[in-house]
């Protein structure tokens, strides 16, 4: 099932946001913006028009129209929904829905349908800077071994884990990838990143054997047939992203270990990278990433740890 129905996200919406969102998104599978980013974009201006609609006392009253018409909306009007996107929400959910909504008043501009963007004396919310925990090697390991057996699940969970550990690759990364996309010949992996950046990463021996193993339990399984590299585990039917997600919460707590997602190993492969002395530039390649913010922020998490190290290394104010 698709992620983005259109009509659904603005069923409820003035005929005249519908219609632009429709046009819009539009523009952006044009774009070939990829599924998630066109549901998140549209969900932030079906969210406005629903603030608009529902909650907003108008802030300004020489645009009361807003909540009927995208091209009446002003400063103001974002201001207040960002606003309640922090109390209800929170900052960084704010802050996606302001990128969102940058989009969308860009595009109005490129149409001529408006003047000047509402978005461009309104401040990004700030954040505060949440340090995610890496994924321990003995977690991992206490993972792993929640895996052990012979059954379809245990042998497709092994693999799963084994390409996150191993690759540092983002959750729908692994969880979109297709059979022909695994190459055991080269032990690697081609990836469909952000914003259509593919990359073809190696792995190594562990997970070259969880995939072979995997596969070969594949290739008896009902929905064997599907060009998708994951299977659930009946029904003939692929394993989403989503579904994965679900599944490492699960498994996390079967083997005790709290707060399991994928991103936690992308944090261990950028921490364990640095911490061996890797270039930066080479982690951006094998990670998909093309700003150099992104280390950066992968690497606070682990870089107070890394710092710690080196203390205790220099025995500084220990020399009396």
């Amino acid at each position: 099932m698709a992620l983005l129905d259109p009509n659904k996200l603005t069923a409820d919406l003035s005929p005249t946001w519908a219609g632009y969102l429709r046009d819009w998104d539009r523009t952006l599978r044009a774009g070939n913006y990829p599924e998630t980013t066109r549901y998140n974009y549209l969900l932030a201006a079906a969210q406005l028009a629903r603030y608009l609609a529902e909650h907003s006392p108008d802030p300004d009253p020489e645009a009361a129209d807003a909540a009927e018409d995208p091209t009446e909306v002003t400063r103001g009007h974002v201001e207040a929904f960002q606003a309640w996107m922090i109390e209800t929400r929170s900052a960084s959910t704010a802050l996606n829905k302001h990128k969102g909504l940058q989009q969308f008043f860009k595009w109005l501009l490129v149409e001529e349908e408006i003047d000047r963007s509402p978005m461009d004396r309104v401040r990004q919310p700030k954040t505060p800077q949440k340090l995610i925990p890496i994924m321990r090697d003995e977690d991992t390991k206490k993972l792993l071994d929640a895996c052990k057996g012979k059954t379809f699940p245990h042998l497709r969970d092994e693999a799963i884990i084994r390409l996150y550990y191993n690759t540092g690759a983002r959750l729908s990364e692994v969880g979109n990838l297709l059979l022909d996309d695994v190459d055991l010949n080269t032990e690697s992996v081609h990836y469909h990143g952000k914003g259509a950046k593919d990359r073809r990463v190696r792995f190594g021996p562990k997970t070259a054997r969880a995939i072979s193993r995997y596969l070969r339990a594949r290739g008896k399984h009902k929905g064997s047939e599907l060009p998708d590299l994951w299977l659930a585990d009946r029904g003939g039917r692929r394993l989403a992203a989503n579904g994965i997600k679900i599944r490492l919460k699960r498994l996390g707590l079967a083997a005790g270990v709290a707060n399991v997602h994928a991103h936690r190993w992308r944090h261990n492969f950028a921490h364990e990278w640095k911490r061996a002395g890797g270039n930066t530039g080479d982690l951006m390649l094998l990670l998909g990433w093309t700003s150099e913010d992104m280390p950066r922020h992968y690497g606070a998490s682990a870089a107070a740890e890394r710092a710690q190290e080196i203390q205790v290394q220099l025995g500084i104010g220990e020399g009396v």
